[in-house]
């Protein structure tokens, strides 16, 4: 747990081969299983202010990253989302059991459930959403196994701004 100590308030985001931390919006680290630091990344410029520089510009080579970048970073939080979305309401204990099987969820849920008591946090009467575990094949960008949650990958577009599928 120490490792993620001076986080404040950020995300960590586990991965097959460890975790990365990003304690604010200009910085981010990766660290591998044992928790040795193995790459770190400091003083990021705005990238939404670089981002409506770029589309105002029509010039993609003033992008700080390659657009791909921007849009799997976006992908972690809307399946977040969508997992949420599927969830159900469950007590702490089932909670607690459902994530047993995955050090790393338990371990997060430790620290979540932590910052709720030091915030007063009642989940009696704000009870946890569990989700499901979402598998997601990323050349596809659909999930694997689940037709719910490839419905709330997309929505229904209005025309004239009509999303068109890439072609495979």
């Amino acid at each position: 747990m120490d490792k993620f100590m001076g986080a404040g308030v950020g995300v960590i985001i586990h991965c097959e081969n460890g975790h990365v931390l990003v304690p604010d919006y200009y910085s981010a680290i990766a660290y591998d299983k044992e928790g040795k630091e193995v790459k770190k990344w400091e003083g990021a410029d705005n990238h939404y202010e670089n981002f409506i520089k770029a589309v105002r510009s029509r010039k993609p080579a003033e992008l700080n990253a390659p657009l791909l970048d921007g849009h799997l970073s976006a992908a972690i939080c809307h399946t977040g989302n969508i997992s949420y979305q599927l969830g159900e309401k469950k007590s702490i204990e089932e909670i607690k059991q459902a994530v047993a099987s995955s050090q790393g969820a338990a371990e997060t849920l430790d620290r979540m459930l932590q910052h709720l008591q030091a915030n007063e946090v009642d989940l009696n009467a704000t009870p946890l959403t569990l989700g499901p575990v979402l598998k997601f094949d990323p050349a596809a960008e659909s999930a694997t196994g689940n037709e719910a949650a490839s419905k709330l990958l997309t929505r229904e577009y209005r025309a004239p701004y009509v999303v068109k599928a890439y072609p495979a």
